[in-house]
């Protein structure tokens, strides 16, 4: 899969993300759901496990940067 192809793909956090932290988050891609390592667009954002994302960055093969989908 390619750069482009993931970014603005939604997701759901299942490891809590932010500074210090490596987080995961769920993609639904290529058919199915798919864990990716995660973190967060904005350097000192904390996301919360269950929070929709958006996956603004990927780096292959298994990396995302992400932000919130929706303002809390």
């Amino acid at each position: 899969m390619d750069d482009a192809s993931m970014v603005g793909l939604m997701g759901r956090v299942t490891g809590t993300i932010g500074p210090g932290l490596v987080g995961e988050v769920i993609v639904r891609v290529r058919g199915g759901a798919e864990a990716f390592l995660a973190y967060p667009a904005v350097t000192q954002e904390r996301i919360e496990r269950g929070t929709v994302v958006m996956v603004v960055e990927y780096l292959a093969p298994r990396t995302v940067y992400v932000s919130a989908a929706y303002d809390a």
